[in-house]
């Protein structure tokens, strides 16, 4: 099983690394793909590295991720590799975006059509003709979505128990003492 989370400068720290850290702690092989570099400046200033640029991210992950945050999510967006990766892997595998990505990133690749999202709710507006639900975290077919930073650990768990299920899930939530 494979994982890719895309870091964008302006990115939302703990949207991409609680759930990195979940799916790691699942045993699920989770790439860091630097888009614009291999340091990767956050909306605060926190510097990540990435464990390859998007140019070598190549094959097939079972999992793509857009973390939020600003201009990190309109940084994701302008990436044509980015665009490209994320078409191609909703057609065999799960997308996933939290924050404002829902509606900055998957809503213009026509990725959300047919299904429910979430999103931030001041990011709506980047995708006026969709509905967004009110939710934390919404699973609709291969999509998930997430709200907010406030929410990146469950968003994490779900992300877990799609791709290895609701009891391997629970045991990475006892075992960090989570409580949702």
């Amino acid at each position: 099983m494979k994982a890719g989370i895309f870091l964008a400068e302006g990115f939302e720290i703990s949207e991409a690394l609680c759930p990195l850290d979940v799916l790691r702690r699942a045993g699920i092989e989770t790439e860091l793909i630097g888009v614009g570099g291999m340091i990767i400046r956050s909306s605060s200033g926190a510097c990540v590295s990435a464990d390859k640029p998007i140019e070598d991210a190549d094959g097939f992950y079972d999992l793509l991720f857009c973390p939020g945050g600003m201009p990190g999510a309109v940084n994701l967006s302008q990436s044509w590799d980015v665009n490209r990766m994320l078409i191609e892997t909703a057609q065999n595998g799960i997308v996933a975006a939290i924050c404002a990505s829902p509606a900055v990133v998957l809503f213009p690749l026509g990725l959300l059509e047919g299904h429910k999202a979430t999103c931030f709710p001041s990011s709506a507006s980047y995708a006026p003709s969709f509905t967004f639900s009110s939710e934390g975290v919404v699973e609709s077919g291969n999509i998930i979505t997430a709200k907010s930073a406030g929410w990146a650990f469950d968003f994490g768990l779900r992300l877990v128990a799609r791709l290895k299920g609701e009891e391997e899930a629970e045991k990475i939530r006892s075992a960090i003492f989570y409580k949702m």
